[in-house]
């Protein structure tokens, strides 16, 4: 697989997107999860954290 800047561009573009659609759809319900998420543990969200980038990591593992 050839990661070239085009390719980086337009996975970052996509992730914009995406990350945009909740708060635009439902602010209000963003707002919510966003108090919901200020309450948790350290832990809770080092946890969270690594489970996306161990997620990630085979994720491109598995498709390269």
């Amino acid at each position: 697989m050839d990661l070239n800047s085009d390719v980086l561009w337009t996975a970052f573009g996509l992730m914009l997107i995406f990350e945009g659609l909740f708060p635009f759809l439902s602010p209000d319900g963003w707002r919510q999860k966003m108090a919901q998420l200020l309450a948790l543990h350290d832990g809770q969200i080092r946890f969270f954290g690594l489970a996306c980038v161990l997620g990630g990591v085979f994720m491109l593992w598995w498709l390269g």
